[in-house]
C-alpha cells in the first residue's frame, strides 16, 4: 500500500485482511470498500473524523475499523433501517454496501454516537481456551474454585462451568447445557478428570454490559461478525444462561476491585482470570495490577492457593493468543496453550 495513504485508511484495509484470515470474508470486503470510500471523501470519512489523525498502531488500539463495521451491524439488528436489515440477512457485500452507504449519511448521527463507545466483546468460546487452565488448577489443588474475572464485559465467561465442551475426543461439562462449544483441538487433552466445583464467582468491568437492557444486548451482538452465525447463536444462548443465573458484573476499575474484592480463603483455590484485556491497559496500570497480584500471592498457602489465569495476545502477534497460568505457592508461570482469538482452535502445550 502506498505510503501516502493515511493511516486511518490503511487500518481499514489491514483490518479487512485480518477479518478474512479469521473467517469473515464479508467484513474483509466491506472494510476494503470503506477504505476506498474514505479516500474518495465519502461518508466513511465523516464517521471516522474523530480518529483521522491517529497513527496506525493507535487506530488498532482504538479498534476504529471494528467500531465502524459494528455500527452497521447494530443498525441492521435493530431493524430501524429496513434496507440495511434486509441486506444483512442476505450476507452479500454488494447488497450491504449499497444499503449502508446512504445510511451513513441518513443515520450518520446514530452511527457516530454508537462509535463513541469503545468496543466491548464477550466471545463465549474463549471459555474453551480457558477451560484447560481451570482444570489444571482444580487438579493441582484438589480444592473448590473461587473465580474472579477482570474486564468481564457482560460476564458470559463467568459461567464457564455451566457450558458443555467437546475437546477433540474428550468432552467436559453438561451435555444438556444450552451453550455447547467445540474447537479444533491439537495436543494432549487437559485433565478432564479433575473434580471441579465453583463455590464463588464475581466479576468487574469499567463499563459492564447490562444484559437486561435490550439496547446493550444488541450492542454486544453487533460486534459478532455477521457472516459467522454460529458465534451469534452461541452468544444469544449464553446471554439467556446469564440472565437465568443472575450473573452480575460490578462497575469498577480492575486494580481497585482486585485490591478490594479478591481475598484468599482457606479450603478453596482463588482464581483471578481475564481474556484479551491486558493490551488495553497503559503500562502503569499493568504494573499496578501486577503489584496487587503479587501482594495476594505472598499470602498463598497449600490450603489457600492463588491462581492467575489469562488469555492474552502474543507479544509479537495479535492474531494469536497465549493461555498462561501462574499458581501460588510456588509461583511458576506456565504456558498452557496457544489459541485463536475467538476460540476456533487451541494448541494445548501443557503435559
Amino acid at each position: 500500500m502506498s505510503e501516502d495513504i493515511p493511516d486511518v485508511a490503511k487500518a481499514l484495509t489491514r483490518q479487512g485482511a485480518i477479518c478474512r484470515a479469521m473467517g469473515s470474508p464479508l467484513n474483509g470486503d466491506l472494510l476494503d470498500r470503506a477504505a476506498a470510500d474514505w479516500q474518495a471523501g465519502g461518508p466513511v470519512r465523516a464517521l471516522l473524523e474523530p480518529w483521522a489523525d491517529l497513527a496506525l498502531k493507535a487506530q488498532f488500539e482504538a479498534a476504529v475499523p471494528l467500531r465502524l463495521i459494528a455500527s452497521w451491524h447494530e443498525l441492521a439488528l435493530s431493524g430501524d433501517d429496513p434496507a440495511v436489515a434486509r441486506a444483512y440477512e442476505r450476507l452479500d457485500a454488494d447488497a450491504i454496501w449499497a444499503a449502508v452507504h446512504p445510511a451513513m449519511t441518513v443515520q450518520g448521527a446514530r452511527l457516530a454516537a454508537f462509535m463513541t463507545h469503545e468496543p466491548q466483546t464477550n466471545e463465549v468460546r474463549r471459555s474453551i481456551c480457558l477451560l484447560g487452565g481451570f482444570l489444571e488448577i482444580a487438579k493441582a489443588t484438589g480444592l473448590p474454585l473461587r473465580c474472579f474475572e477482570l474486564a468481564a464485559s457482560a460476564g458470559l465467561n463467568l459461567s464457564w462451568d455451566r457450558y458443555g465442551y467437546q475437546i477433540g475426543e474428550d468432552s467436559w461439562g453438561d451435555p444438556r447445557a444450552a451453550v455447547q462449544m467445540d474447537t479444533d483441538w491439537t495436543g494432549a487433552p487437559p485433565p478432564v478428570d479433575a473434580v471441579v466445583k465453583v463455590i464463588e464467582r464475581a466479576a468487574c468491568d469499567r463499563r459492564p454490559t447490562d444484559l437486561s437492557d435490550p439496547d446493550q444486548r444488541r450492542r454486544l451482538m453487533s460486534y459478532i461478525w455477521a457472516d459467522q452465525p454460529e458465534r451469534l447463536a452461541r452468544l444469544r444462548a449464553a446471554i439467556e444462561v446469564a440472565l437465568a443465573e443472575g450473573v452480575a458484573v460490578e462497575t469498577a476499575d480492575a486494580v481497585d476491585w482486585t485490591r478490594r474484592e479478591v481475598a484468599l480463603l482457606g479450603d478453596a483455590a482463588t482464581v483471578l482470570y481475564h481474556s484479551v484485556f491486558w493490551t488495553y491497559m497503559p503500562p502503569e496500570t499493568q504494573a499496578a495490577l501486577v503489584a496487587e497480584i503479587e501482594a495476594k500471592a505472598a499470602h498463598a498457602t497449600a490450603n489457600a492457593p492463588f491462581a492467575w489465569l489469562r488469555m492474552e495476545p502474543k507479544p509479537d502477534n495479535m492474531a494469536e493468543m497465549e493461555v498462561r497460568l501462574t499458581l501460588w505457592p510456588g509461583g511458576e508461570e506456565r504456558l498452557l496453550a496457544e489459541a485463536h482469538p475467538h476460540g476456533a482452535w487451541v494448541r494445548w502445550l501443557a503435559g
